[in-house]
């Protein structure tokens, strides 16, 4: 999204993780996605790091928010997406990989970041503003990802701004064009 949103043209290679092209393996021996290949040879292999490299290119409507206190806000939000809640996440996600404990317990783990978005979100439109920025692009496809463990739940659980906040950003030009299909990319 931070790569569209930027304007920076792209070639997007879509990569079937069974079967990973040796060249993609050359640039980024860890085989994982995303993985950005600069102009200038430098791979970035983070989709944090990609997406601050495209903000740092272009950043019209300032997703990176210039008052010290959202900054500090937005740091913290993407620091628990990438952590407790990630990994609550994955666990809710894949619990038959992880049998210590019912899906239910991974849900309410993560439930409580939910809360907390919630809360942002009963003030704002978007998590630190009333804008869209970095912190709604890093942790969308998070959120967007829990929402689908389980429909039926997370169409019933209490998160009304949760909810209207997630149906805008599905809905987004930006969302609805990166979600293009692309044909797996193989080497020649």
């Amino acid at each position: 999204m931070a790569l569209r949103y930027a304007k920076i043209d792209v070639e997007i290679r879509e990569i079937a993780l069974r079967e990973k092209p040796l060249h993609m393996l050359a640039v980024s021996p860890k085989g994982t996605v995303p993985v950005l290949v600069l102009y200038s040879g430098k791979v970035l292999e983070q989709s944090l790091d990609i997406m601050d490299w495209a903000l740092a290119q272009s950043d019209v409507d300032e997703w990176i928010v210039q008052n010290q206190e959202v900054q500090k806000l937005t740091a913290d939000l993407i620091a628990t997406n990438d952590g407790a809640f990630k990994q609550a996440l994955d666990k809710y996600k894949y619990a038959i990989r992880f049998p210590e404990n019912p899906p239910d317990v991974y849900r309410a783990q993560g439930e409580a970041f939910l809360q907390r978005l919630e809360s942002l979100l009963q003030q704002n439109a978007y998590l630190c503003r009333n804008a869209v920025s970095k912190a709604d692009a890093a942790i969308f496809p998070f959120v967007r990802q829990f929402s689908m463990v389980d429909e039926t739940w997370f169409e019933t659980a209490n998160y009304p701004a949760l909810k209207a906040w997630l149906n805008v950003l599905l809905h987004s030009q930006f969302f609805i064009d990166v979600m293009q299909k692309h044909p797996v990319w193989k080497d020649v």
